[in-house]
């Protein structure tokens, strides 16, 4: 029998016919086939053919996820020894309760494979010398190291550093001859699985929450009465990634449309300006550098943004931008211009104490980010704004943007964003300043 067939085989019988049917097998086969995942699972739960690097099941809630990510795991532990595998979720606390621990999680569909858990230091050894370690979305640092060859990330669009956290786990993704990672979750928009969807490599299966007949019919009935016909329903329970914010300032396919065509020569460039969006705390500091073409419009280079770094090192990142990006101005040079928002003239003393001859303009927000975004929206709308490329991050922070006030995008800022739009507003807004020159009577 192939997936989900014997439950297709017997939905048609009674319950007598069923009980009858099973009466003719053998406890051996009873058990071989209630053990058998493959023959109960739906056939978007099982890993699909072929030479995939990365499985998304990408679903609504109570599609039955988890326990496809736990079985999977399984399935390669069964196959060989000695592997090394990474367990990914928002929080450590999530990765314990829901992928080890949980009604669906890897005690509950593997508990034989295991040999022990250690909670604490956040690792599961199987009996065949495979391990397992548990991973949060929220620090990518700890995966800096390690090395796996395969990877089940949970609830990816949960992740409060998606970005960071998932280039780390790819970094580290370098043992066996073909190393797979399989992602279970609930879309959002905005992280980094709108662009993982999109990659070479990547396969996608999933459904709505009402493909799983195991849910109480309560359950799917009252959702539907909830949430159906909602954006929120259709992310929700539908599995589907509704990318745009109603009111954002930059939609997904603005974005798309204003995407500089490949094979299209550079244009020259007049002047350059890296916008700086110092960091409170240790959040993130956002280096977005940007360019005025000599025909009046405006582009987006590159995002030198830097998380949980001591001012010295963002200052560094900001003047190797500069350094980078500047000699490709008919100016020679960039001009850095830096919010002074979150540290007063500190910033200045920083940005100077990384390089000296650093030409700094400080600026002053009076108004919320979003508003300062609108102008910069405009540009970009009316085609006088290019992006240079993919920028997940950024771009991800720019659907956040909501016109009239307000941010509904990843993390808690848009650093990112605000540093573009200080860069593009210098180039693209402020009035023009006279060189310094030489005067005559």
């Amino acid at each position: 029998m192939r997936h989900g067939e014997f439950p297709a085989l017997v939905a048609g019988l009674s319950h007598a016919e069923v009980l009858a049917l099973l009466g003719t097998l053998d406890p051996s086969e009873l058990a071989a086939i209630a053990d058998d995942w493959r023959l109960w699972a739906r056939p978007e739960q099982v890993s699909p053919a072929g030479a995939w690097e990365t499985w998304v099941v990408m679903a609504g809630r109570g599609f039955g996820k988890t326990r496809a990510g736990a079985e999977w795991i399984a399935e390669q532990v069964r196959a060989r020894s000695d592997l090394r595998i990474a367990l990914v979720a928002a929080t450590y606390a999530e990765a314990r309760d829901v992928m080890v621990e949980g009604d669906s999680g890897l005690r509950a569909v593997a508990d034989p494979l295991i040999g022990r858990f250690y909670p604490a230091r956040r690792l599961i050894k199987f009996h065949n010398g495979s391990e397992a370690r548990l991973y949060s979305g929220a620090s990518p640092d700890e995966l800096r190291g390690p090395q796996h060859h395969f990877a089940w990330c949970d609830e990816l669009a949960k992740w409060k550093k998606s970005h960071e956290t998932w280039s780390t786990l790819q970094l580290g993704l370098r043992l066996g001859h073909r190393p797979q990672v399989m992602v279970t979750t609930t879309p959002r928009a905005r992280t980094v699985l709108a662009q993982l969807l999109e990659r070479e490599g990547t396969v996608h299966t999933g459904g709505s929450t009402a493909a799983n007949r195991h849910l109480p019919l309560a359950f799917r009935t009252a959702m539907e009465r909830q949430y159906g016909g909602t954006s929120l329903g259709r992310q929700e329970l539908e599995g589907e990634l509704v990318t745009d914010v109603a009111g954002a300032l930059w939609t997904a396919a603005l974005i798309k449309r204003c995407r500089w065509p490949g094979g299209v020569p550079l244009p020259g460039f007049a002047r350059i300006v890296i916008g700086v969006d110092p960091p409170s705390g240790g959040g993130t500091c956002g280096i977005v550098a940007c360019a005025l073409d000599r025909e009046g419009r405006g582009h987006v280079l590159a995002d030198h943004s830097v998380t949980a770094a001591t001012p010295e090192q963002w200052a560094a990142r900001v003047a190797e931008a500069a350094a980078l990006h500047g000699p490709r101005s008919s100016e020679g040079r960039a001009l850095v211009v830096a919010e002074q928002n979150q540290g007063g003239k500190m910033v200045l003393s920083v940005l100077h104490g990384a390089a000296p001859d650093l030409h700094v303009r400080l600026v002053t927000a009076r108004v919320g980010k979003s508003h300062r975004a609108e102008p910069i929206a405009l540009r970009f709308e009316n085609g006088s704004a290019f992006f240079h490329g993919r920028f997940g991050p950024l771009e991800g922070q720019l659907m956040g943007l909501i016109a009239g006030g307000g941010y509904d995008g990843p993390g808690t800022s848009p650093d990112r964003a605000d540093a573009m739009v200080w860069a593009l507003t210098e180039l693209l807004l402020a009035p023009k300043r006279a060189k310094p020159g030489i005067g005559s009577l």
